[in-house]
C-alpha cells in the first residue's frame, strides 16, 4: 500500500486524535487533537482550512453528502459549522445549558442529532435550520448513537438505557442493558423470512464485553452474545453482507460471526491479527475489504475469502501504538491515527484509469502518477508526475496525455526521459481521448477535436488546415458517440447509425457505413483494417471497411465493457470481449470457405476489479484497483509445456482450441502424441476450412490418404479466391455451398462438373439452362438411367426423349436413348411402339431386356418374340412353354442348350404319349433317370435302361431296373442292380431268399461295409461253405475265424486255394497264435499230412519274417531243382532275392551262387536259341562245374556241354566232359543219338583250345577270364551279366529297368533285339529303356543289410 501523505504529532498537539473523511466524495480530511485547531486537508495531504476552537472537541462529522462539517467542544454549547463548496465556517447556538457531548448527521436526512453530558437532546435540520430540543432523553451523558436508513435515532447513555426515537425527537423504543453502552449501530438480522422493515436491530456494545442485539419488531427477546474472556475487551465492531458482524478485541484477536438465527453465537473466522492489542477496525464495502490496526501495523483481508491476508502495512516509528481507523466511502484512502496524534493516509484503491498503444501500457499507479511499462520488450519503466489527480489517461507511440474535466496535459516520452510538452483547454469536458505519433483526438459533448500534438501553426495555409478540425462540421449533423484514432485514421460513429473513416494523410473521408441502430463504440485493430463495433441494442459486430462487410459477434453479451484486439502479428484475427466477470476469446478468419466468420473461442473467468487493458499472445494484461497490474492467462491460450505429460482428453481438448485459433503448427505436434487417425483428419478439415491448402497437403500425405493430396494438389495453384473455395467446399461436403462458390467464381462451369459427378441431375440441368445448353441432351441421358433405376419410368422417358441429339457424331448416345425410350414405353404401357423399336434396332441386349420387362408383364407372345430375334433361344423356348406353344418349343430345341426346357418339353411330350420324343428330350435334359424310367416302363427296352444305368451309376435308375428284373425273376441281375443303387440289405436278402448269394458276395465287391461282409460270412458259415466264409470273415477282419474256416477246407484241388488265404488271413492279422496254429497244420501236427514247403514260404513271406523265408526259399530251389524243375527254382531265389534287396537284408551268398548257376544254365538255352554258341558253352561250362545241383539232368547237361563245346571249337573242355561221360554211371544212359559222337571224341582227342578272353576286374582292374566271377586279385566277388553271364565291367554298365539286376549294357542291347523280356525277370523290356551307367558304385559295393 501507498503512503500518499502523513500528518505528524506537531500538527495535533501530543495525545490522541479525532478525525474523519468527507461523506461521498472523500476529498477532505477533518482532524483535530490536543492543540484546540480543527485542521482540514484535502486527499493529497495539502490544508485547506484552520478552525479554531474553544476547548477539546466531543465530537465531529460530516452530512450525508459531504457538503458540511459539524464541530462541537468541551467548553461552550456551540455547534460550528463549515462549509466544503465556500470553505466559510459558521456558528450555530444550540440553545442547551450543559456540555454538548456527542453529534450525528443522519443517513438519509439533513438531520443533526447532538446530546448533552446531561442526557438532553437537540436535533437540527440543516436545511430548514429548525432547531427541536428534548429534554430529558435520558438522565446522564449521552455517549453514543445511530441514524437507521428509516430516519430513527438510536441513543446510548451512561444511564445503561437506549432510546430509540424518530427524526423528531418522540421516543419510540426505550430499553435497559446492564452495563454502560457504546457503538450503538442500526442493522438487519438474518431471519429466515425476509422482511420489508429494513434496519430492524440495533446492536449495542455492553460494558465493552457482550454485543447486545435488540429487534425493533420483537423488543421482548433481545440478544446478548457474549465472547471467551482470551479475547479481551470489544473495541470496536462493524455489520457487513447478509447479517455479518466483524469484532475486534483488545488483545489482538479478530473475529467473524453470523447473526442469523441458527448460526448464531458461531464464530465463522478468528484470527490473533494483532500481538498485543487491537485499537480499530473498519470495513469498506466499496473495496470489499476489511482492516484492524494495532500494535504498529495494518491487517487487510478480503471480505469474501477472509482467511486471505490482502495486505500488511506496517508503521516502524509507531512505537507507542495505533488509534483508530477509518476508510473514504469510495474506499481509495485508509487514514489511520497514532496514540502519539500523528496520522498516516494510505492509497487502498485507485480510479482505474490507463490506455495502452501496442504492447506499451499507461497506468495510474498514484493519484498523481502515471507510470509506462511495456512488459513484452522488457522496456524500462517510466514514472510520470500529473498536475492534477487525471480523470482521463491516453497512450501514444511517443506521447502521454492526462487531464480532467476540460484540460489536459501532454508529455513528451523521450529518450531523456519524460518532459512536459504543453496543456491545452477544451470547449467542454473531455470524455476520452486517443493519441497517434502525430495527432489527439479529444471526444468531448459529442464532438471530436482533432489536433497536432506538437508545432503550432505552419507557412502555408495547408498546414494551418491540416493543425486541427473539429468533427462533425456542422451542429445539424447527428451527434458522435464514439471515436477511436489509428494511425492512419480517425475513426467516430454516431447516434443514428453512421461509421466514418476519416484518412489523416488526405485529411479527407475515405469511407462511410450506414448501421441500422446508435453506435455506442468502436475498437479499431492498430492499422484499423478491422474494426468491432457495439450499437445501442448492445450487439457486437466486426466490420471490414474494404468491402463494408459486417458480421454479427455470436454470444456477444449485452455488460461487454470494452474489447481489446490481439498484438501478437501471428495472431491477428483475436480479439476478446470482457465484462465484469469474464473474458470472451473471439476468432475472426477473413478468408475461409464459407467466407468471412466470427467464432467464440471460449470464455476464461476475470478475476474480481480486474480490468482488462492489452491483450499479447493469449496473455491479457489487467489493472488492479492498488494501481497494480497483473496477468491473466486466457484458457484458449493455455498451451501446456510438454503436451507429452498430459492426459488424452486433455491433449484432445488442447487440439481443439488449437484449430480454432488457427494454430496449426502447434496443433501438428499434438495429433503426434494423440497419434489417431480422428485428430489428423480433424487438423485436416480445420486447415482446409481455412483453405490453408499447403498445410493440409501436408497433414493428408502424413496420414496416407493419397486421393485427398492428388486432388489438392490439382488446386493448389488456383487463384480465384471464390473458385478455390469451391472445390474446398466440394471436399468438405458442402455441396451448395461449393455451388454458390463455383458460381462466383471465374469457372462457373465447375458447379456443373460437381452436380454430374454426384450424380445431382436436377442441379446439372437447372445450371447446364443457364452455362451449357448443349450438355443438356447427356445429362438427360444420365438422369434419365438413374430414373429408370429408381423406378420413375414416366420421367424417365421424357428425359430420354431429350436425350436425343440426331447428330451424326453421336449415334452411340442417341442409341442409348432410343433404348431406353423402347424400355420405358413398354414399361408405361405402349408395348406397340416398344417393341417396334427394339426390333427395328441391331442391339440383342436391348431386346432381351425389352422380352424381360415383357415377361414380367405376362405379354408372353412379344417377349418370346424379342428373345427369338435376339438369339436368347433358352429364354425364347422357355417363355413359349409358359404360353403352352410347344410347336415353337419343339422348332427352337436344336438350339437350346437349357436341361431345364428340355425336361418341360419332355415332360409334356410324355403327357402327349410320344415317348420316344419324350425319352429324347430327358436324354438332352441329362435326366437320365427319367430316361430309364420311359425305356423300362414304356418303351420295354431294359438293355438301353441297363446301358444307361451302367454309364451314368444312377442310384435310382439302378433300383427302377432291380425292380424291372426282380419281375421278370432275373435275381441275379435284380441283385447286381440292387447293390449298384445302395440297397445292399435288399440285394442280401434276395440272394438269401434265393440261394444267390455268391452272386451277391461277388457283386458287392470291395466297397462294401464290414457289416455286409459279416452277414455274408454268417451265411456260408451256416451253409457250411467254409472257404467262402472264411474269405469273408477275412474281409471284416475277423481272422480267428476266417483262419478257422480256411483251415477246415476239404484237402482238394481248391486246398491250395484255401492256404494261400489262410497265409494271407495270418499276415495281416499279425497274431502269433494264429501264426503258430498255421504253421502246426502246415508241418502236418494237425492231420500228420505236411504240406508243401512252398506254403511256409509263403508264408514267411506274408509275415515279412524274410530270413526265415529266405532259408525255406533255398530249401524249395533245391527241392525243385532236385525235381528238374529248374525255371521254378529259379523264380522262387529270384523272388526271394528282389524281397531281401528291397529290405534291405544282406543276401545269403548261398542263396545269390544258387541263382548265379540256375540263371546260366537259363541262359545257355536263349545263346544256343540265337545261334551264340560260343556264349552258350561257356554258360554250360560253369553248369557242368556244379553238376552236382542237377542231379536229375546230369547226362543229358553234359552231353550238352560236350557237343557245345565240340561246335564251338573248346575241343579240350568237349573232351574233358566226353570222358566224365564215359565213366560206367553215366555211359549206359548216354542218349543213342550222341554216344558214338562223344565216344569218338574220346578215342581221338583234340586238346587245342584257344584261352578265354580276359577282361578287366571292375573292382581293381586286373586282367582275368570273362566268365570268371571271382578276382584272384582283389579276391572280391564280381557281378554278373544278366544278358551273357560274364562278369561286369565299369565302362559298359546298364541295369534291366525292372528288376534292377546289372548288365552289360552292349550285350543286353543286342539281346534285346532278338529276345523281348528281361532273362532273369522275365518282364518286357525295351532297348529304349536301357541307360548307361556312368558310376556303378551302388552295384560293386551294395549297402549291407541287417544280418
Amino acid at each position: 500500500m501507498k503512503r500518499v501523505f502523513h500528518l505528524s504529532d506537531k500538527t495535533h498537539g501530543h495525545g490522541t486524535i479525532q478525525f474523519c473523511w468527507q461523506k461521498t466524495l472523500g476529498n477532505y480530511l477533518a482532524t483535530t487533537g490536543s492543540n484546540h485547531i480543527a485542521n482540514i486537508y484535502d486527499r493529497h495531504g495539502e490544508l485547506k482550512d484552520e478552525i479554531n476552537l474553544p476547548g477539546n472537541s466531543t465530537g465531529m462529522g460530516w452530512d450525508r453528502d459531504g457538503d458540511t462539517l459539524a464541530i462541537t467542544n468541551d467548553k461552550n454549547s456551540v455547534i460550528i459549522l463549515w462549509d466544503a463548496n465556500t470553505h466559510k465556517t459558521s456558528h450555530l447556538d444550540s440553545g442547551m445549558k450543559d456540555t454538548l457531548s456527542y453529534l450525528l448527521w443522519s443517513k438519509v436526512g439533513r438531520q443533526l442529532a447532538v446530546g448533552t453530558t446531561k442526557g438532553n437532546l437537540l436535533i437540527y435540520n440543516h436545511q430548514t435550520s429548525r432547531k427541536v430540543p428534548i429534554l430529558g432523553k435520558h438522565t446522564k451523558k449521552i455517549t453514543c448513537g445511530a441514524w437507521s436508513s428509516q430516519n430513527l435515532l438510536a441513543l446510548g447513555s451512561e444511564d445503561k438505557t437506549i432510546t430509540i426515537s424518530n427524526a423528531d425527537g418522540d421516543t419510540i423504543r426505550q430499553t435497559s442493558v446492564r452495563m454502560e453502552p457504546s457503538e450503538i449501530q442500526f442493522s438487519e438480522m438474518k431471519t429466515d423470512e425476509r422482511s420489508a422493515a429494513g434496519e430492524n436491530t440495533v446492536s449495542i456494545c455492553v460494558g465493552k464485553k457482550t454485543l447486545f442485539l435488540y429487534n425493533l419488531n420483537d423488543p421482548d427477546n433481545p440478544i446478548e452474545l457474549a465472547f471467551q474472556q482470551r479475547y479481551g475487551h470489544i473495541i470496536a465492531y462493524k455489520w457487513y453482507g447478509d447479517g455479518y458482524v466483524m469484532i475486534g478485541f483488545s488483545h489482538g484477536y479478530f473475529i467473524v460471526i453470523s447473526t442469523h438465527i441458527k448460526e448464531i453465537g458461531q464464530e465463522l473466522f478468528q484470527a490473533r491479527n494483532h500481538k498485543d492489542s487491537l485499537t480499530s477496525v473498519a470495513v469498506s464495502l466499496s473495496l470489499n475489504k476489511a482492516a484492524s490496526c494495532g500494535d504498529n501495523c495494518i491487517k487487510i483481508h478480503d471480505l469474501s475469502e477472509m482467511k486471505e491476508m490482502y495486505a500488511i502495512i506496517t508503521m516502524e516509528d509507531e512505537t507507542k501504538g495505533l488509534g483508530k481507523l477509518e476508510w473514504t466511502d469510495d474506499g481509495q484512502l485508509l487514514a489511520v491515527s497514532t496514540q502519539r496524534g500523528s496520522l498516516h493516509t494510505y492509497l487502498t484503491k485507485l480510479p482505474v484509469l490507463g490506455d495502452a498503444f501496442g504492447t506499451r501500457i499507461a497506468y495510474l499507479t498514484s493519484l498523481l502518477e502515471v507510470t509506462v511499462v511495456n512488459h513484452v520488450e522488457q522496456e524500462q519503466s517510466v514514472t510520470i508526475g500529473i498536475e492534477v489527480e487525471p480523470a482521463f489517461v491516453a497512450l501514444g507511440p511517443y506521447h502521454l496525455a492526462a487531464g480532467m474535466n476540460n484540460r489536459a496535459w501532454f508529455y513528451l516520452l523521450g529518450d531523456k526521459g519524460p518532459e512536459v510538452l504543453k496543456d491545452k483547454e477544451y470547449l467542454g469536458t473531455i470524455n476520452s481521448m486517443s493519441l497517434n505519433s502525430d495527432y489527439a483526438a479529444v471526444f468531448f459533448e459529442n464532438k471530436i477535436q482533432l489536433h497536432l500534438i506538437e508545432g503550432e501553426g505552419g507557412d502555408g495555409t495547408t498546414a494551418e488546415e491540416r493543425e486541427t478540425r473539429l468533427f462533425p462540421d456542422s451542429d445539424k449533423e447527428s451527434r458522435i458517440m464514439c471515436c477511436a484514432l489509428t494511425a492512419d485514421f480517425l475513426i467516430y460513429g454516431t447516434d443514428n447509425g453512421g461509421l466514418y473513416y476519416f484518412f489523416i494523410e488526405d485529411w479527407q473521408f475515405v469511407n462511410e457505413f450506414r448501421h441500422v441502430v446508435g453506435l455506442r463504440k468502436v475498437y479499431p485493430d492498430h492499422t484499423g483494417t478491422r474494426m468491432v463495433f457495439v450499437d445501442d441494442k448492445s450487439d457486437g459486430y466486426v466490420y471490414n471497411p474494404v468491402n463494408d462487410a459486417v458480421l454479427e459477434i455470436p454470444n456477444f453479451s449485452p455488460t461487454v465493457k470494452g474489447i481489446l484486439w490481439e498484438n501478437w502479428p501471428l495472431d491477428r484475427g483475436i480479439f476478446i470481449a470482457y465484462d465484469d466477470d469474464k473474458v470472451y476469446t473471439y476468432v475472426y478468419c477473413r478468408e475461409t470457405v464459407g467466407g468471412p466468420k466470427v467464432m467464440l473461442a471460449g470464455t476464461t473467468k476475470l478475476p474480481f476489479a480486474q480490468y482488462p487493458i492489452m491483450l499479447h499472445n493469449g496473455e491479457v494484461t489487467c489493472q488492479t484497483q492498488s494501481g497494480k497490474t497483473t496477468s491473466l492467462m486466457l484458457s484458449t491460450h493455455n498451451f501446456h509445456e510438454k503436451p507429452s505429460e498430459l492426459p488424452q482428453s486433455e491433449l484432445r481438448s488442447a487440439l481443439q482450441q488449437c484449430l480454432v485459433l488457427k494454430r496449426f503448427k502447434e496443433a501438428w505436434v499434438l495429433c503426434h502424441f494423440l497419434n489417431s487417425k480422428e485428430s489428423w483428419l480433424d487438423l485436416a478439415k480445420a486447415t482446409i476450412q481455412h483453405m490453408e491448402v499447403d498445410f493440409a497437403i501436408r497433414v493428408y500425405r502424413h496420414i496416407g490418404e493419397a486421393g485427398m493430396v492428388l486432388s489438392l494438389q490439382k488446386i493448389r495453384g488456383v487463384e480465384d479466391n471464390n473458385l478455390l473455395a469451391g472445390y474446398l467446399a466440394m471436399f468438405m461436403e458442402d455441396f451448395n455451398l461449393g455451388q454458390d462458390l463455383f458460381l462466383a467464381s471465374s469457372n462457373p462451369m465447375a458447379a456443373l462438373e460437381m452436380r454430374r459427378d454426384l450424380l445431382h441431375w436436377d442441379q446439372a440441368l437447372q445450371l447446364a439452362k443457364a452455362l451449357a445448353p448443349d450438355q443438356i441432351p447427356y445429362i438427360s441421358k444420365e438422369y434419365a438411367q438413374q430414373l429408370e433405376f429408381v423406378g420413375d419410368y414416366g420421367n424417365a422417358l421424357i428425359h430420354y426423349e431429350k436425350g436425343v441429339t440426331r447428330a451424326e457424331n453421336q449415334h452411340e448416345h442417341d442409341e442409348a436413348c432410343a433404348a431406353g425410350i423402347a424400355r420405358m414405353a413398354i414399361r408405361m404401357g405402349d408395348i406397340r411402339r416398344g417393341v417396334n423399336m427394339a426390333l427395328k434396332m441391331p442391339n440383342r441386349m436391348l431386346k432381351k431386356e425389352c422380352a424381360a420387362i415383357l415377361e414380367n408383364m405376362k405379354q408372353y407372345s412379344e417377349s418370346a418374340m424379342l428373345y427369338e430375334k435376339g438369339g436368347y433361344y433358352d429364354k425364347a423356348a422357355a417363355v413359349y412353354i409358359r404360353s403352352k406353344n410347344w410347336t415353337k418349343v419343339g422348332e427352337l430345341l436344336p438350339q437350346v442348350s437349357s436341361p431345364k426346357i428340355h425336361a418341360q418339353y419332355a415332360k409334356a411330350k410324355e403327357a402327349d404319349g410320344r415317348y420316344k420324343e419324350a425319352a429324347l428330350a430327358y436324354e438332352n435334359a441329362k435326366e437320365f433317370d427319367n430316361v430309364i424310367r420311359i425305356q423300362l416302363d414304356y418303351l420295354n427296352n431294359p438293355e438301353e435302361a441297363v446301358k444307361i444305368v451302367r454309364e451314368t451309376q444312377s442310384i435310382e435308375g439302378a433300383k427302377m431296373v432291380a425292380r424291372f428284373f426282380q419281375k421278370l425273376n432275373d435275381f441275379s441281375s435284380a441283385i447286381q442292380f440292387l447293390v449298384m443303387s445302395k440297397c445292399n440289405d435288399e440285394a442280401f436278402q434276395m440272394a438269401q431268399q434265393h440261394g444267390q448269394m455268391e452272386v451277391y458276395a461277388e457283386i458287392i465287391g470291395p466297397d462294401a461295409t464290414s457289416e455286409d461282409y459279416q452277414s455274408i460270412a454268417l451265411y456260408f458259415e451256416n451253409q457250411k461253405n467254409h472257404f467262402l466264409a472264411g474269405k469273408f470273415f477275412l474281409l471284416c477282419c475277423q481272422y480267428p475265424k476266417a483262419l478257422k474256416h480256411f483251415l477246415k477246407c476239404p484237402v482238394t484241388n481248391d486246398d491250395s486255394q484255401a492256404i494261400e488265404m489262410a497265409i494271407e488271413t495270418v499276415g495281416e492279422a499279425n497274431d502269433d497264435q494264429l501264426t503258430h496254429q498255421l504253421i502246426d497244420y502246415l508241418m502236418g501236427e494237425v492231420d500228420n499230412m505236411p504240406k508243401d514247403a512252398k506254403y511256409l514260404f509263403r508264408l514267411y513271406m506274408a509275415l515279412k519274417q524274410y530270413r526265415e523265408a529266405a532259408r525255406t526259399a533255398i530249401i524249395i530251389a533245391r527241392e525243385e531243382q532236385n525235381a528238374g524243375n529248374y525255371r521254378n527254382a529259379h523264380d522262387v531265389l529270384f523272388s526271394m532275392y528282389t524281397e531281401l534287396k528291397a529290405h534291405k537284408i544282406k543276401i545269403p551268398a548261398e542263396m545269390a551262387n544258387n541263382l548265379m548257376i540256375l540263371h546260366s544254365y537259363i541262359l545257355v538255352k536263349i545263346h544256343v536259341k540265337r545261334g551264340d554258341h560260343l556264349k552258350g558253352a561257356r554258360m554250360l561250362i560253369r553248369v557242368a562245374n556244379n553238376i552236382s545241383k542237377f542231379p536229375s539232368h546230369i547226362v543229358p547237361i553234359l552231353t550238352s556241354t560236350v557237343i557245345e563245346c565240340h561246335r564251338s571249337g573248346l575241343r579240350n573242355s568237349s573232351f574233358s566232359y566226353a570222358a566224365m561221360l564215359m565213366r560206367p554211371e553215366y555211359r549206359n544212359k548216354i542218349d543213342l543219338k550222341y554216344k558214338k559222337k562223344i565216344e569218338a571224341i574220346v578215342r581221338k582227342p583234340d586238346k587245342t583250345e584257344e584261352d578265354e578272353p580276359n577282361s578287366a576286374c571292375p573292382y581293381c582292374k586286373f586282367q582275368l577270364p570273362e566268365t570268371e566271377l571271382v578276382c584272384p586279385e582283389c579276391k572280391n566277388n564280381i557281378p554278373y551279366c544278366i544278358a551273357t553271364g560274364r562278369h561286369l565291367l565299369r565302362d559298359d554298365f546298364t541295369s534291366c529297368p525292372r528288376c534292377d539286376f546289372p548288365a552289360l549294357h552292349s550285350e543286353f542291347k543286342k539281346l534285346l533285339d532278338t529276345e523281348e523280356n528281361c532273362p532273369m525277370c522275365s518282364d518286357r523290356v525295351s532297348a529304349e529303356h536301357l541307360k548307361m551307367i556312368n558310376d556303378p558304385s551302388l552295384y560293386l559295393h551294395p549297402d549291407v543289410g541287417d544280418d
